[in-house]
């Protein structure tokens, strides 16, 4: 990890490509379920914050490798949740 400022990059790169993915979906499916989607869109704000805060909450008492790996796991476990409930929206 580089930084933490490239580290929020990240988190924001990779959420804010989640939420244009289903936008895409969305517009090639306009007869879809938007409920369903408008809930992805939120669960993807939500992990941006939470996430985003977990950043800032860092303290020098735990390794900062190792920490800031934790989150890169969970960025990366929840992008792959949301992306599966994507090609599941009817």
């Amino acid at each position: 990890m580089a930084s933490k400022k490239q580290l929020k990059k990240d988190v924001n790169n990779s959420v804010g490509a989640l939420i244009e993915e289903i936008y895409l979906w969305e517009l090639l499916n306009p007869r879809g379920d938007f409920k369903k989607s408008e809930k992805l869109i939120d669960e993807a704000i939500a992990l941006f914050d939470e996430l985003i805060m977990k950043i800032h909450d860092h303290t020098e008492e735990t390794p900062a490798k190792k920490y800031f790996n934790g989150i890169i796991k969970e960025l990366n476990t929840k992008i792959v949740s949301i992306s599966e409930k994507i090609s599941k929206l009817k």
